[in-house]
């Protein structure tokens, strides 16, 4: 009974706060994603005060890519094993100890080692947030608090380009590292006391090799996707790389197929909501994250925006994500997970295509619209989807629910800027041809390679040469932008047609939980043509007949 109580109060008091905890979790999301793009703006500081090469400057973005995707489905399966506040604060130490060492790294070899360990904090603290939120919320407060989740996620996205050029505006590039260190403590310290404890109530063995299968083949995945563009789609490294992942892949799908207590399990693939919400996701930031990938490079290079000019650009983005996720709750209530998630991606497949309309000097009335509409779009898919996704697998796999919701979306942004980036910089390359054909052929080379080196190679060129190549270059450039973004549209349409078709609009009302009907009394005509058979029917020994008192008429005095 002492037990009963004290965990009736345990949940009471998770209960009182999770308002709070839903606070520090947010937080949290923030942080990590915020560093996903906040690097983007520091590059030119870190070439030049680091002595960066090419090379060098990739993998001190893909580094962290690298880890967190190859990490996240072992540290949410260790998370609902072990706990996940306790995976979300040792994820938020490891995240702020690796930033601080990022800050002070004094050569690039330094700085990629850190961002690595700072892919392995981002990919222990993220699984834990969403599972934290669908074991302190109810069904009925949970999509809000996952819509509010999405918000944030989403605003972190956009703040970190503005964070980033606001910082470089005043401080040294390692600022854009330090600013983490005490939001992460104020988190941990926070944690402490706001978010409760929860992990899987089975407490099943980890399945090892499953969980090192799994960082292999999504490791050798994404290295693929990084490198690929690279090395040429004929290179035998491409054909080794993919070959492995392959083969890992195959060797996890066996493993958890035969696991006594498998990682993962692929039953879920057979629930429609599971599946097409994971699906809906994907193919959504397939969509944004290539275009994302060249609209930053649009600001800065074709519109000659400053960092932090570029990083308040952003803001539409910010306020169309946020009030498509915070809407889609409401919405969901009133019309169904797969109208709101279809009509989200309606949104992005008819306003992306209108980027061909681009030129070199739109003006940003017309630019600020059409980005804000894209992010109101997939703010109403992420936060359904994510939920949907989420209620399939259930609270007491939420960890490795939510890691698989974080790894489709990452993977599904790898991809993206490896094809649309390709596609972009190959439009760019033919649409370029004439203009740089006056150029000696190491120049032409480098011109056409990217907009931003030909934007660097013109400022070496004498002043006529420079002009007519900048044009082309940045006219070029916003050519292949809109072409390329129209596959990121097709994307989203085939999301479309797979949500109409196969997402319910509902979650299914599990057995135990349907209905009982209410018994339909009968009339008095119906009870006089059933007392007949009743009075004929033995009774069931299992009951014991109560006698009815007959009341017995007195004798008169």
């Amino acid at each position: 009974m002492d037990d009963i109580t004290t965990k009736e109060k345990a949940q009471s008091r998770m209960h009182r706060k999770r308002w709070w905890t839903l606070v520090v979790v947010s937080v949290t999301v923030l942080l990590a994603t915020i560093d996903e793009t906040i690097l983007n703006v520091a590059i030119p500081s870190l070439q030049r005060d680091l002595g960066a090469s090419a090379s060098s400057l990739q993998w001190m973005v893909n580094s962290y890519i690298l880890v967190f995707g190859g990490l996240l489905l072992t540290m949410g399966a260790v998370g609902d094993r072990f706990g996940r506040a306790r995976m979300l604060r040792y994820g938020l130490a490891v995240f702020a100890l690796s930033s601080l060492g990022a800050a002070l790294a004094q050569s690039p070899a330094q700085l990629i080692g850190a961002r690595a360990m700072m892919g392995m904090g981002g990919a222990m603290m993220m699984p834990a947030t969403l599972a934290v939120i669908v074991n302190v919320f109810e069904e009925k407060e949970r999509p809000k608090a996952i819509a509010i989740w999405a918000m944030m996620a989403g605003i972190g996205v956009a703040l970190g380009p503005i964070l980033g050029g606001a910082l470089l505006e005043y401080f040294y590039w390692g600022s854009v590292f330090l600013v983490n260190v005490p939001i992460a403590g104020i988190a941990i310290a926070a944690s402490l006391f706001l978010v409760p404890d929860s992990r899987d109530p089975e407490s099943r063995p980890l399945d090892i090799p499953g969980a090192l299968l799994s960082m292999g083949a999504v490791s050798a995945l994404i290295f693929a996707v990084i490198e690929g563009p690279e090395w040429g789609a004929t290179s035998p490294r491409l054909a080794v790389t993919v070959a492995t992942a392959v083969v890992l892949s195959l060797g996890f799908v066996l493993r958890e197929r035969q696991a006594a207590y498998p990682l993962v399990d692929f039953a879920l693939f057979r629930l429609p909501r599971f599946s097409t919400g994971a699906a809906a996701v994907s193919l959504a930031f397939f969509s944004v994250v290539g275009f994302m990938f060249g609209f930053t490079q649009y600001l800065q290079f074709v519109q000659g925006h400053s960092p932090l000019a570029a990083g308040v650009r952003f803001l539409p983005i910010a306020g169309g994500f946020m009030l498509g996720a915070i809407a889609s709750e409401e919405l969901v209530r009133r019309f169904g997970t797969t109208r709101i998630v279809a009509a989200g991606l309606v949104i992005m497949t008819a306003t992306m295509p209108l980027i061909l309309l681009w030129e070199t000097n739109t003006s940003y009335l017309v630019i600020g619209p059409i980005v804000a509409v894209i992010a109101l779009g997939i703010g109403l898919v992420f936060a359904p989807a994510a939920e949907a996704v989420m209620g399939a697998v259930g609270a007491a796999k939420a960890g490795v629910g939510s890691a698989m919701n974080d790894m489709t979306q990452m993977l599904a942004g790898a991809f993206s800027i490896a094809v649309v980036g390709s596609v972009m910089y190959a439009i760019y390359a033919a649409r370029l041809g004439d203009a740089a054909a006056s150029l000696p052929a190491d120049q032409r080379e480098v011109a056409r390679d990217s907009i931003g080196a030909a934007v660097q190679l013109a400022a070496s060129l004498p002043q006529a040469d420079a002009l007519a190549l900048t044009i082309a270059a940045r006219s070029a450039f916003t050519d292949a932008l809109g072409l390329a973004v129209l596959i990121g549209a097709g994307f989203s349409l085939m999301g479309v047609l797979i949500v109409a078709r196969f997402m319910p609009a509902r979650e299914p009302v599990p057995m135990d939980k349907e209905p009982v009907p209410e018994p339909v009394p009968m009339d008095a005509e119906e009870r006089s043509e059933l007392e007949p058979v009743l009075a004929e029917q033995e009774p069931t020994p299992d009951l014991v007949p109560v006698p009815v008192p007959v009341p017995v008429e007195e004798p008169s005095p």
